[in-house]
């Protein structure tokens, strides 16, 4: 679990069938085992290298995740180790699942922040997004500002510190970003699934009025 809090931002490099991740040295020390998000997308420490670690990947987490492209052409990533139980949860609860892709429609320099605008490359996610709803953008905790239901876009108002100690400054207009949608908001859509087909299955269910053939059958 982690807090979408970037650590380190580091470069990502293919190593055989796995990933070699660069410039980790602002991470409290790693061990074998260990758990990374890198650009939001939750790796195992499986070797050490000099200023990096290696990380093995499955064929699902690159159909999932912009990972694999930014190997290609060593791209920055942002880095978070695991969350510990007495650390702070400065963001949100991130699990390092992406669920999906978007693409970046638009980045505004304003006065004091920077406005990013994405859109969900599967449009069914949309509907975790509200404004001032949490969702994790390349791995950083960030804050819905605006939502448009109709186009199924969303913007984020990014400070300063995030734009610089982060990979948003490297971002272009049409690139692609792993978006993790709120953890609350999927499990309470979940459990509002389960009571509703429980409330449908009672309703279809025979009818539990007295009657004389019930009295008959509870030995009446």
């Amino acid at each position: 679990m982690f807090t979408g809090l970037i650590q380190a931002v580091g470069k990502l490099h293919l190593r055989g069938n796995g990933f070699f991740v660069e410039g980790c040295s602002e991470l409290a020390p790693l061990i074998i085992g260990d758990s990374v998000a890198v650009d939001g997308v939750c790796l195992t420490v499986a070797g050490f290298v000099s200023n990096g670690f290696i990380a093995d990947v499955s064929e699902e987490t690159i159909s999932r995740c912009t990972l694999g492209k930014k190997a290609e052409n060593g791209g920055y990533v942002n880095l978070e180790p695991a969350l510990r139980l007495s650390d702070r949860l400065g963001g949100h609860l991130v699990s390092g699942h992406v669920d999906g892709l978007g693409e970046i429609s638009g980045i505004e320099d304003l006065e004091n922040s920077w406005k990013i605008t994405v859109k969900w490359r599967d449009l069914e996610f949309g509907r975790y997004i509200c404004e001032k709803a949490s969702v994790a953008l390349n791995g950083i905790s960030l804050t819905v500002a605006s939502f448009n239901a109709y186009s199924q876009t969303f913007s984020i108002a990014v400070i300063p510190h995030t734009w610089e100690n982060t990979s948003l400054k490297y971002l272009n207009t049409g690139e692609s970003v792993n978006l993790e949608a709120d953890l609350m908001a999927k499990y309470a859509e979940r459990l509002l699934e389960g009571k509703t087909k429980e409330s449908t299955r009672r309703n279809q269910s025979p009818s539990s009025e007295i009657s004389r053939e019930w009295l008959k059958k509870q030995g009446w």
